[in-house]
């Protein structure tokens, strides 16, 4: 089991950043991959980035691209989001996840975290 506890969410002016953490414990040796996922009120789940544990090679969905970036640690064995340039349509509950293998669905998920943006 891998367990996933975030942190950095709370509530930002348009314009503004924040930045989100994702520490991963247990049989973090078995992550291939870990990701953001966000949901907001009425709306269906959406990839918000992804990155490849080992090699790095990121993804990040095109409502995003150019202001969010995702990294890693792997020494800490932490994944970031670092989101600039926030807009109200960014407001969502956002979740780690991480998977055991390359493709396919992710496995364990964070309990999530609140992020608000005001106009």
């Amino acid at each position: 089991q891998v367990q996933l506890v975030e942190s950095g969410g709370g509530l930002v002016q348009a314009g503004g950043s924040l930045r989100l953490s994702c520490a991963a414990s247990g049989r973090t040796f078995n992550v291939r991959a870990m990701g953001w996922f966000r949901q907001a009120p009425g709306k269906e789940r959406e990839l918000v980035a992804a990155i490849f544990w080992r090699v790095g090679r990121t993804y990040c969905a095109d409502s995003v691209k150019g202001r969010f970036t995702i990294s890693r640690d792997n020494a800490k064995n932490t994944v970031y989001l670092q989101m600039n340039s926030l807009k109200p349509e960014d407001t969502a509950v956002y979740y780690c996840v991480a998977r055991s293998a390359l493709e396919g669905p992710y496995d364990y998920w964070g309990q999530g975290t609140q992020v608000t943006v005001s106009s």
